[in-house]
């Protein structure tokens, strides 16, 4: 919340073991967010919250985690990618599938480096084009999607899915492919959130509102972009 600017809603994306830091990730799209960019140490902003659901990775433990991201989704699920890779022995195993438009939109290039040279953790980075010098994969979350979850006992599998509805709606339907349970996967929701208390309507989704009864929703019990 910015004085004479505005405000927008912003999924927290630090680490959940430091309380005392909140952390967001933003990029510069609109009026708020370019005046959010546009701030100093020492600058004064405001923040409500937070409001919503969370991810409930923490009542899926002895199951594999499985993270698929797009673009900026990544931001809203690295607290819980934080929180599986710092319980690492209560899960089965984890993996990462994260796809950007081109390298250099990839978010967080440091950290997902440490991840994928981990053992116990499985990375999968793609970007839809590139430029010679890029050494990774090129295409779509999905294929990365097929290719993590062959070979995986689909039944001990919880996906938490992030980013654009048209690439949530083709993981889900990989997920479901490959025998993913619908009540283990949830989907982010993103929708024009205002109010963020369910007051002003902005973001009805069917008969729940994304900024109160989201923006995690569980598959099964969603009625948007995954049917």
């Amino acid at each position: 919340m910015l004085s004479g600017v505005g405000e927008i809603a912003i999924s927290i994306s630090g680490n959940p073991a430091e309380p005392d830091r909140l952390t967001h990730t933003t990029r510069s799209v609109g009026a708020v967010s370019a005046a959010l960019t546009a701030l100093r140490e020492g600058d004064m902003l405001g923040v409500r919250g937070p409001f919503g659901s969370a991810w409930p990775v923490a009542g899926q433990t002895g199951r594999r985690i499985v993270f698929v991201a797009g673009g900026l989704g990544l931001a809203p699920l690295r607290p819980a990618i934080y929180h599986v890779l710092e319980h690492r022995d209560q899960y089965v195993g984890m993996t990462l599938v994260y796809g950007a438009r081109s390298p250099g939109e990839l978010l967080y290039a440091g950290e997902i480096k440490a991840w994928k040279s981990r053992f116990d953790t499985e990375v999968e980075v793609t970007v839809d084009h590139a430029r010679p010098s890029w050494t990774g994969r090129v295409g779509v979350v999905t294929t990365s999607l097929d290719r993590a979850l062959a070979g995986i006992d689909s039944a001990g599998v919880s996906a938490f899915l992030c980013g654009p509805e048209i690439m949530m709606r083709f993981s889900v339907m990989s997920l479901a492919a490959a025998g993913v349970a619908p009540d283990r996967v949830w989907v982010s929701m993103e929708r024009n959130m205002k109010c963020t208390i369910g007051f002003c309507g902005h973001c009805q989704f069917g008969p729940d509102f994304v900024c109160r009864d989201g923006p995690v929703f569980r598959h099964d019990t969603s009625r948007g972009v995954c049917r």
